[in-house]
């Protein structure tokens, strides 16, 4: 069957030219004008994939996105003007899994959907596991439920933040490049600059820091990340 595609725009002009070029790669579409409408939309028709402006009236992307994760995972490209790079950078924080600058090509947002469904379709898991988690001293994760904890307290992770800790927890000994760890979350090729890595890498620290886990990633400089020994010292 067809792939859906819920496209997000204020701009009908935008969406339309969307609209038809996905609909002539052989995808459905549906549109929404704002984040409220989007959110209903996803609700009631349960897209393969969300084409999503991030700066719209009422609810922007960014605060779509994030419901969005909160609820799910259903795959989101960001169309993001030239000078919202901060922007770009925290919606893939968020968990966004793509973005396209404006203005774009049509033909590019055709072939970075089709890549994201690619990528998405029938994933097999990006780590070994045991059952259904992993165990590193004080850290476990549980990776059928997308749950992390320290000593038994749970910590709350976004998407991509608890990605990037499987990655590394799956290899403990193993020092993972920035690109390595990139090409682990969204496969070879996918444009994401270092520090947006580094920036999740902070926010996975403080998160667990503040449940005593001070000791949750080292950093081999030059080199890139590894799982850090999870003691709690």
């Amino acid at each position: 069957m067809p792939k859906t595609i819920l496209v997000v725009d204020d701009d009908a002009h935008i969406r339309q030219l969307l609209v038809f070029a996905l609909g002539k790669a052989g995808l459905d579409t549906i549109e929404a004008t704002d984040g409220e409408a989007a959110l209903a939309a996803v609700e009631r028709s349960a897209p393969d994939l969300v084409v999503l402006d991030i700066n719209m009236p009422r609810m922007d992307g960014l605060e779509v996105c994030r419901r969005l994760r909160a609820a799910g995972d259903t795959p989101i490209l960001f169309l993001s003007s030239r000078d919202d790079e901060i922007d770009r950078v925290l919606g893939i924080e968020l968990g966004a899994d793509d973005y396209v600058v404006k203005p774009f090509s049509p033909r590019e947002v055709v072939a970075r959907v089709m890549a994201i469904l690619r990528r998405t379709a029938g994933r097999p898991p990006e780590v070994e596991r045991s059952g259904a988690g992993i165990a590193h001293n004080h850290l476990s994760l549980d990776t059928d439920g997308w749950r992390a904890s320290w000593a038994g307290t749970d910590v709350p992770l976004t998407v991509t933040e608890f990605s990037i800790l499987r990655t590394l927890a799956s290899m403990p000994a193993k020092v993972f490049s920035r690109d390595a760890i990139i090409d682990r979350l969204h496969g070879p090729g996918f444009a994401v600059t270092d520090r947006t890595i580094d920036s999740h890498i902070r926010n996975l620290r403080h998160k667990f820091a503040e449940a005593g886990g001070v000791d949750l990633i080292e950093t081999r400089a030059g080199i890139g990340y590894r799982l850090g020994a999870c003691c709690g010292g």
